[in-house]
């Protein structure tokens, strides 16, 4: 038997310098964990090596959970006991176009470690009418999630939706661990302060994210009416892929060229503090806000008025607290009036910005997913 605590090693499709939010989350959680003194591994794919960095071991080699799985399986059997494995489960993230089923039984083959996984997402949905390969994608992806859940100690999803493909027992065992930001919850007022006059003396929006047209198809018509009202008005384009998202807009906007700025893969510390520098952010999501948006925790976790929507994915609640501005669906006019109303009165603006602080704190920061992690058997039902 062994008497000391199990090792760390978290398994992970990307961590940084690769672009991604997954690997951000992980390196949050493997560098806040040995934080605590805890001895922590990451295991990931890309140029072979294993480097120290911020007191974590960080393993890499290419096609590590496909082809490279024999040597994965040698290198963690040379590590200490006993072990505690931690994945960070995306079923695209492993390769084989979503369908690493060799990947899935080698996690359950691992009875001498504990195994633990975190869905961030969890299946390939089934859609009426798809083409016959998005059907088999579909198959194989729910036969995944549920043979991993199946064979887990335990069990955690990133929104409570995620528990729903899993089978009974980890259904049950389903742990509701919301992701924090990955990006400082703090900046420091001189910069703010530096940032906001770069930007002018006109209201200031906000948007933070990596542009993908899910997300753009419904920001854009937000931005044209909202800007058009007032030309003093500036938007600010925070993270990857802002650079071209704002070219194509101006191109499509000419008018609002000069109303559109964009600062693309800052550092995080440089982030925070221009989103900061915002008076209010704009956060559309095609399946409504989430406790797995990293992009909206930025914002939460600096205490920012944000405006958002519901979807089918938004849990209770973001309507029972009321952290964000909140409108129903992907109603434009909505959000925007929702944006006007708070760009006029500051009172409602600070009162906003105070509770979003507050329940980030309560239920999403770095401190809940560690007292989660630490937690005994003790189990947080899904809501």
């Amino acid at each position: 038997m062994h008497d000391a605590p199990p090792d760390w090693h978290l398994l992970t499709g990307e961590y940084p310098p690769q672009p991604g939010g997954v690997g951000d989350y992980t390196r949050l959680v493997a560098e806040a964990l040995a934080r605590t003194g805890a001895s922590v591994h990451v295991w990931a794919t890309g140029p072979e090596g294993v480097t120290d960095e911020a007191g974590v071991t960080v393993h890499r080699a290419p096609r590590l959970f496909t082809s490279g799985l024999p040597g994965l399986t040698r290198a963690l059997d040379a590590c200490r006991a006993p072990r505690r494995l931690l994945l960070q489960y995306v079923p695209h993230a492993f390769g084989m176009k979503a369908m690493n089923l060799p990947f899935c039984a080698w996690f359950a083959s691992r009875r001498h470690d504990e195994r633990w996984v975190l869905f961030h997402e969890v299946v390939y949905p089934f859609e009426s009418g798809a083409p016959l390969r998005r059907h088999v994608l579909a198959g194989v992806t729910h036969a995944m999630a549920r043979w991993v859940a199946s064979t887990a100690d335990r069990v955690f999803v990133s929104i409570p939706s995620w528990a729903a493909p899993l089978p009974g027992d980890a259904r049950r065992r389903a742990e509701w661990r919301p992701v924090p930001s990955n990006l400082p919850t703090q900046a420091p007022e001189d910069r703010v302060r530096e940032a906001r006059a770069a930007l002018g003396t006109g209201p200031v929006l906000g948007h933070f994210g990596t542009y993908g047209p899910s997300i753009t198809g419904l920001l854009e018509p937000l931005l044209v009416r909202i800007l058009s009202g007032d030309t003093r008005r500036l938007a600010v384009l925070l993270g990857r892929g802002s650079l071209a998202y704002r070219a194509a807009l101006a191109e499509r906007h000419p008018e609002l060229a000069d109303q559109l700025r964009a600062l693309d893969a800052l550092a995080p510390a440089d982030a925070a503090v221009h989103l900061k520098a915002c008076d209010v952010l704009l956060q559309p999501y095609p399946d409504g806000v989430s406790s797995r948006r990293g992009s909206a925790m930025a914002g939460l976790g600096l205490g920012m008025p944000l405006v958002t929507n519901t979807g089918h994915l938004t849990e209770p609640l973001w309507r029972e607290l009321r952290p964000v501005e909140l409108t129903e669906g992907h109603d434009p006019i909505a959000m925007a009036t929702a944006t006007e109303r708070l760009l006029r009165h500051p009172d409602k603006r600070h009162a906003l910005a105070t509770r979003a602080a507050e329940v980030y704190q309560a239920h999403f920061a770095l401190e809940r997913t560690l007292e989660a992690l630490f937690a005994s058997t003790t189990k947080r039902p899904v809501r």
